[in-house]
This record gives structure tokens, sequence and C-alpha cells, in this order.
């Protein structure tokens, strides 16, 4: 039996250069994302100067800053957090839909990890959860799993 060959990345080769791409609207959420994030970042060895925090105004703005900061060729990751909490109205599905499909987009178009860390909830109560109590710290995952794509796209490479 042969044995097949994975590649997987880890938190060892994970020091990089991380752009977090944070929307300021539901900062009373977004906050805790954005720290949760670097509190990551920095257990696992990253410095402080190879952080860098580019607030913007809302979800739909992230993909342009996310774009300008892959295109700028000083990261090697970038994470995008924010939060879309459900209303009335159908603003809500335009918002998540299309800063979803935008970072995906990036991600392959730049070819660096964009992580997409923007909950989409459907009411405070699980934007809370998700920031940092029942269900974790969702910014701290959006980190874990930049540093894990980060290695793992310089096995790739190499």
């Amino acid at each position: 039996m042969t044995k097949v060959k994975t590649l997987e990345g880890d938190f060892a080769g994970a020091v990089a250069n991380y752009a977090i791409v944070v929307s300021r609207f539901n900062s009373y959420i977004v906050d805790s994302l954005q720290e949760g994030a670097i509190d990551a970042l920095q257990r696992n060895g990253v410095k402080d100067a190879n952080i860098t925090v580019i607030k913007v105004p809302g979800a739909l703005e992230i993909p342009l800053a996310v774009q300008k900061a892959g295109q700028a060729g000083d990261f090697d990751a970038v994470i995008a957090l924010g939060t879309v909490i459900r209303g009335s109205t159908y603003h809500f599905e335009i918002v998540a839909n299309e800063s979803a499909r935008s970072l995906s987009e990036l991600a392959l178009s730049l070819g660096i990890p964009v992580i997409n860390g923007i909950l989409t909830v459907e009411n405070i109560e699980q934007a809370i959860e998700r920031a940092g109590t029942k269900a974790g710290n969702k910014g701290a995952d959006a980190a874990m799993a930049a540093m894990e794509m980060v290695s793992l796209v310089r096995k790739l490479d190499s």
C-alpha cells in the first residue's frame, strides 16, 4: 500500500505580516473580534510590528480595503472582521452575500489567504455569543485560520 502525501498548515510557521480589516459598524461587537484576533496572533509569536489594523465604515467597504492591502504586497494574509445583524429589510442579504463573495474572489485573485471573519447573525445575542462568550471568539478563530493558511501556502509554494 502506498503512503498518501498530505499537506496541512500548522502554527509553527505562522510568523508573518497580517492585515486585519475591521468594520466600525457594530463596533461594540467588532472590537471584541479585533481583540480576539490580535490576541491569537500574539500568542502564536506574531509581533505587534507584523500586525496592521485597517478600519473601514462597514462590511461592504471591507473588500476594497482587503484588495488594496493585498495588492500592496506587504501582507501574507488579510483577516476581515465585521458584524452584520439581520434587520427587517433585505439589506442584510445584500451585505452578507456581497461581502462574502467579494472576499472569496479576492483570496483567489490575490493569491494570499483572505479570511472571512464577518459575522452574519440573526440577532444581537448571537453576535455577542460569537464575540467571546458561549461560541468563543470568531475573531480569534479567523486569526488561527489565517496563520494555518499562511503556513499551508508556504508549503504549497515550496
